[in-house]
């Protein structure tokens, strides 16, 4: 069995020629290129499922069944995280304990070969660290993030994304915000255009004021739902007192996907998007007709090429 390693090397497109009969002259190529799938399963109360095999997984693509070239739980597929923090007026209170609890999860998760990136944004974004895992150029920057008055969220989700989108392996984009944009730029169809392009798992830690508040935004906190949503992420409520807690939940959360990878059947469609379908088989059980899967729900092909003449 190829290691992850190799597999991921080969997402540079093979290419297929296919021709139709010995003496016609029409032919066409097909760009297929390994696409990989990280998924969570998790039980209806939340509790991540472990111990599942490729046997327990069914795949297609666009409704055509697709068979499933390596698999991998637990996966030790190196992580690059974008950590995005809010620092406009509505949310900087909460930076000490935002600090604190970011520091405890940058230990606890990282592993050698994993990177994280830190970027603060209010009016403007702010790349405060670089991707690394030094962990103390991590905590120095986490130190030296600085307030604003507005909140540029869109332009945070979109630049975390072009800034993941050429690293290998799994991508994070983990913003912690109330999801109020209040800058001119990139809106909400481009932000997420961007992540789905750079194959970025949003992870959303909403940080809301109290539930019953007047200054409450759910326009915000529906944004950042969605973006999880769209990208195979995850999104948790910030409470007073939890954000510890969440942070752990995103590390276990992390550290309990797998892997799956196929090459796609070639064929030409009008649309160079391409929508994934996981579920679950029978080998899996009865109880796996209540698993949550959570996954990209699909990605841009290359084009094809024009027709040969």
């Amino acid at each position: 069995m190829r290691s992850p390693a190799r597999l991921l090397a080969s997402l540079a497109p093979l290419v297929f020629t296919l021709a139709v009969g010995a003496q016609q002259t029409p032919r066409y190529h097909v760009n297929v290129r390994l696409v990989n799938v990280f998924v969570s399963v998790t039980a209806p109360n939340g509790a991540p499922i472990a111990g599942l095999t490729q046997n327990d997984f069914a795949l297609a693509e666009d409704g055509v069944p697709q068979k499933i070239a390596y698999f991998e739980r637990d996966t030790s597929v190196p992580l690059s995280i974008v950590l995005a923090i809010d620092t406009s007026g509505s949310v900087f209170k909460d930076i000490t304990l935002e600090e604190r609890a970011a520091r405890d999860f940058v230990h606890a998760l990282l592993r050698p070969y994993d990177h994280l990136d830190v970027i603060d944004f209010n009016s403007d974004v702010e790349e405060v660290v670089p991707f690394t895992n030094d962990q103390h150029r991590i905590d120095d920057g986490l130190r030296r993030l600085t307030a604003g008055p507005a909140t540029a969220f869109y332009n945070a989700v979109w630049l975390a994304s072009r800034r993941l989108a050429p690293r290998p392996g799994r991508k994070v984009l983990l913003i912690i915000s109330d999801g109020v944009n209040t800058v001119d730029g990139v809106d909400y169809p481009q932000a997420l255009d961007q992540a789905v392009r750079g194959e970025v798992m949003i992870y959303s830690l909403i940080d809301v004021p109290i539930i019953a508040s007047a200054g409450r935004s759910t326009g915000g906190e529906h944004a950042m739902i969605s973006l999880s949503r769209g990208t195979g992420g995850k999104y948790y409520y910030v409470e007073e007192g939890n954000l510890a807690a969440v942070f752990h939940q995103v590390s276990e959360d992390l550290r309990t996907q797998y892997l799956i990878s196929y090459y796609p059947v070639p064929r030409r469609t009008e649309s160079d998007f391409r929508h994934i379908e996981l579920s679950m088989t029978p080998a899996a059980g009865p109880a796996a007709n209540n698993y949550i899967l959570r996954y990209r729900p699909g990605y841009h092909a290359p084009p094809s090429p024009p027709l040969d003449r």
